[in-house]
């Protein structure tokens, strides 16, 4: 998905001389096709993360569309107050990548983390936020960065991502996909967890549980149509993300359900990240694995909402 992000940014330059990469103390190689075909259009800040995003507002002022690509955690929180006024405030066109949303970078402990990267971004006025789930979802996402007219904030996973969709997939922003039909129960996936939610879904399967999945790469703004029409065909509703419970893509269903839902409503279950720091280290399946986010604890949350067991 990384890969596959950056050399998107890199075919889109190539017809768009507007395209700009902006970088923050990434990793030597990083973008060195870009750089070799435009180095006008290409700078690698230093750590200084807060001024790369007040140059990519001056960029964007002048007219360019800039791809700002660093670590989630530090995108999101240590700039929240530049994307906020810099940004949002004057609806501009930056695409915000963040590496590692969620707990990639889980060996490096909790400073590098970002749980909280959809809270922080969807309390911000025009901004746009995308999860994509595997790196056919980015490229098809990607082409339509472009031409969108506001602030972008886009959650990059680990990479190597196992890929879920057919190569061909029509991917809209704000529109959400069905991954797999279903009677029972609905479960509602944004980002990389979609391919952990199909395995939940086959694993119950056997059971003789027959769950939908719907995937919404799309965390703001929502595809209000299909959730509500979920809400109208299911007894339950499950939500997984890896984010914190609080703020992030379940909350923003939740919100949706309790304002425009039908009552009675179906119940909802939100899977997600406990309201804690990580408190110890280890990869990022072990960590899902302790927050109840891998296929077989989800299949059992799942099951114990519809039949109490």
């Amino acid at each position: 998905m990384r890969k596959t992000c950056l050399n998107s940014i890199f075919e889109l330059a190539k017809k768009d001389d507007r395209v700009l990469f902006l970088g923050s103390d990434l990793g030597s190689k990083t973008g060195d096709d870009f750089l070799k075909a435009f180095p006008e259009r290409f700078f690698m800040e230093g750590i200084a993360e807060q001024n790369l995003i007040g140059m990519a507002a001056g960029l964007a002022m002048e007219g360019y569309i800039p791809y700002v690509n660093t670590i989630a955690s530090f995108l999101t929180r240590r700039c929240l107050e530049q994307i906020t006024v810099d940004l949002c405030l004057h609806d501009l066109p930056v695409r915000l990548i963040g590496n590692g949303g969620g707990l990639v970078y889980a060996p490096l402990g909790p400073t590098h983390l970002a749980p909280d990267d959809f809270a922080l971004m969807r309390a911000l006025p025009n901004m746009t936020i995308l999860a994509p789930s595997d790196a056919v979802q980015m490229r098809a996402i990607m082409k339509q960065t472009l031409e969108w007219p506001h602030p972008i904030y886009i959650r990059l996973a680990k990479g190597g991502d196992p890929v879920v969709f057919p190569k061909k997939t029509k991917v809209e922003i704000g529109k959400a996909f069905s991954l797999r039909e279903g009677r029972h129960a609905m479960i509602i996936t944004t980002g990389a967890m979609a391919h952990r939610a199909l395995e939940a879904a086959e694993t119950m399967g056997k059971k003789g549980l027959d769950c939908a999945v719907l995937h919404l790469h799309t965390v703001k703004p929502l595809d209000e149509a299909a959730l509500l029409e979920a809400a109208s065909s299911f007894p339950l509703l499950v939500t997984i993300e890896e984010h914190s419970r609080i703020g992030g893509f379940g909350s923003a269903v939740a919100e949706l359900l309790a304002d425009r839902g039908p009552y009675p409503g179906p119940r909802l279950l939100r899977l997600a990240l406990p309201d804690t720091f990580a408190n110890h280290y280890g990869s990022q399946d072990e960590q899902l694995e302790v927050a109840g986010l891998q296929p077989r604890s989800i299949a059992k949350a799942v099951i114990k909402s519809l039949f109490g067991a």
